[in-house]
């Protein structure tokens, strides 16, 4: 079971290989997960699909992403399943059992997500004015409770890899599996909002 009862930031970090910025090959995506002072937690792995999936369907595609320790053991998997219009994230714990879920809504001047407990109630939402396309703010209840960011990974990072890192803050007494369903949006909106893009500004790198 994931620890993050004494947590209330969580830093990500995408990782790329050596050889995927070299040869330009996309590999599967792979994350550190920290906390607030930056030590590393966990790990996240992304699965579920091969080569051809990623290079045709690209940010739309499908996967599973495990998050791990530092011992390789498994303490949550996401999975987003192929989708025509809106996205889903299903979070599970180690063990298989459902925790709940992440889901795109429709909103014409925001970028809008719901979040579901394993009953199956929304429990908070998560809105990124449009104005302010890098923050998405998590609220519950007609109140900001906390956010996610995507940070400023450095000139040299932003040019030549399209790797991204984020930062998510939330209540400390917020259970863990609401918590755990947070990291599993922060991975979706990587995917929806910044994996298309990323390599829009890469190709565009190439090509100049």
């Amino acid at each position: 079971m994931i620890g993050l009862s004494n947590t209330d930031t969580l830093i990500i970090h995408q990782k790329k290989e050596w050889g995927e910025l070299l040869l330009g090959v996309e590999g599967a995506n792979k994350y550190s997960v920290c906390d607030g002072s930056g030590q590393e937690l966990y790990c996240a792995v992304e699965g579920g699909g091969c080569f051809p999936i990623r290079w045709f369907l690209k940010a739309s595609r499908p996967f599973v992403i495990r998050v791990l320790d530092l011992k390789g053991n498994t303490l949550l998997t996401f999975e987003r399943p192929f989708f025509c219009l809106f996205s889903k994230l299903f979070v599970y714990d180690g063990n298989g059992t459902y925790l709940g879920m992440v889901q795109r809504r429709f909103a014409i001047f925001s970028r809008y997500y719901s979040i579901y407990d394993a009953s199956g109630s929304e429990y908070c939402q998560i809105i990124s004015p449009l104005f302010h396309p890098w923050t998405f703010n998590i609220h519950r209840e007609g109140e900001q409770w906390g956010k996610i960011t995507k940070e400023w990974s450095g000139l040299l990072t932003e040019i030549f890899t399209d790797a991204d890192s984020f930062g998510a803050t939330f209540p400390l007494d917020w259970h863990d599996h609401i918590k755990s369903i947070l990291l599993g949006a922060v991975f979706l909106i990587d995917f929806v909002h910044f994996e298309d893009r990323r390599k829009r500004k890469k190709k565009d790198s190439d090509n100049d």
